[in-house]
């Protein structure tokens, strides 16, 4: 009976989930639209909180608010069933194309549907920024911390380390102030649960042994727990999202298969062919729902020599595997985190936190400028840019939904 009162929760989540386009990018303002202005399930400051969060973490970051957002208003139950809901399209999608990835000989109606959903999702990101830049940049050292993690942010995108290391960065700066300090005393020691944090070590460990035996003694299906271990790894310490587990793709299936050291030690590696692993990175671009569902794509590329029974378990091994780390660890530490922010530390880090995850925002919004062709200046470029600024002004000044939204996208991308 408790779950029932929350169906209406799980309608608005999977609508989201169907509609959520343009990546974790655009995910932010999406949310901010669907879950705060629309709905009022949470409020600007803990979304903008819990995003702050799971930058810190390593995995699925727009996944992890989304659970979150689910934690908060039924607990566990409702934070596993959004996250379902969440990833289940996406993957299915994504497992989908590995098995008719074959028949996919013409690409320009798909690249004519989807080729406004990029500018679309810059809309997005420039809403989300500039209401984030409201609430959280209010003084000089949170718009200094700001402009430095957008500079550093746009010149090592790609790094995996660069999100971490501003926010401690960040976080450090603003304790510095002798100003907002919280009422400690109703502060009370807090009993943590270990089995979330327990869970991730043993799965870690016991993935870890299945995979190395199974590769020294040439277990049959060793390929399956290959694979399983590769991607919960790939989970456990990917940061920065799918612009950095797509280069730990390419480095682990290949250019370590053909490695001389690999072909003598383990000359059955898993091996997929760079042009099908780009391909499948680029079409989860232009689905709804989580970049990290790639992982189902691949999963299935590789297993397909395997039989289509091993392909579609490479599928469901490879979605499980890349998104259990980050539902494992963002449960467990963030009942912790909700603790310790009531410190001194902890609540000054914050401001700084903040404005970094708004330095980030803006910086995400210039990268992805680059991929509209502003130099050789064209009719698409124009329509574009237009996408971009109708998509903002739509969202600042209009109650239209965002799935309307993007369903115009594509419609202008279908006709022009």
């Amino acid at each position: 009976m408790t779950l029932l009162r929350h169906i209406s929760f799980l309608k608005v989540v999977l609508l989201y989930t169907l509609t959520a386009f343009g990546g974790p990018q655009g995910h932010l303002g999406m949310m901010l639209k669907t879950f705060v202005n629309k709905r009022r399930y949470i409020s600007e400051e803990e979304l903008y909180e819990y995003n702050s969060f799971c930058q810190l973490l390593p995995g699925a970051s727009s996944t992890q608010v989304l659970t979150l957002i689910g934690y908060k208003r039924g607990g566990i139950v409702l934070a596993v069933l959004t996250l379902i809901i969440w990833i289940l399209p996406a993957c299915i999608l994504m497992g989908a194309l590995s098995f008719l990835l074959t028949y996919f000989t013409d690409k320009n109606l798909t690249e004519s549907l989807f080729r406004f959903i990029q500018p679309m999702a810059i809309g997005f990101l420039l809403y989300a920024a500039i209401k984030a830049f409201s609430v959280s940049v209010k003084n000089v050292i949170t718009q200094v911390i700001m402009l430095l993690s957008m500079i550093v942010t746009y010149l090592l995108f790609k790094t995996p380390w660069v999100f971490p290391l501003l926010i401690i960065g960040g976080g450090i700066a603003t304790n510095f102030s002798s100003k907002r300090i919280p009422d400690r005393e109703n502060i009370k020691p807090r009993q943590i649960r270990w089995t979330n944090i327990w869970l991730f070590v043993v799965i870690f460990i016991i993935a870890g042994i299945l995979s190395e035996t199974a590769r020294k003694q040439d277990w049959p299906n060793r390929k399956a727990y290959n694979l399983f271990e590769n991607f919960y790894r790939f989970g456990s310490f990917v940061f920065g999202g799918g612009d950095v587990l797509l280069p730990m793709m390419l480095d682990q299936y290949v250019a370590r298969p053909v490695a001389p050291k690999i072909i003598v030690k383990n000359p059955n590696a898993i091996k997929i062919d760079k042009t099908d692993l780009l391909t499948g990175y680029g079409m989860v671009r232009a689905i709804p729902g989580p970049v990290f569902s790639v992982a189902s794509f691949a999963g299935g590329m590789a297993l397909q020599k395997e039989g289509y029974r091993m392909q579609l378990l490479g599928c469901v091994l490879g979605s499980i595997a890349i998104f259990l780390p980050s539902a494992l660890l963002v449960l467990f530490f963030f009942p912790v985190w909700q603790y310790l922010k009531k410190f001194v530390v902890v609540y000054r880090a914050l401001e700084g936190i903040n404005a970094v995850v708004v330095g980030v925002m803006w910086a995400a919004t210039l990268y992805l400028l680059h991929g509209i062709p502003l130099k050789d200046f064209n009719s698409t470029s124009i329509v574009s840019l237009l996408v971009i600024a109708g998509t903002f002004l739509l969202l600042r000044y209009t109650r239209l939904p965002a799935p309307l939204i993007v369903l115009s996208c594509l419609f202008f991308g279908w006709i022009f």
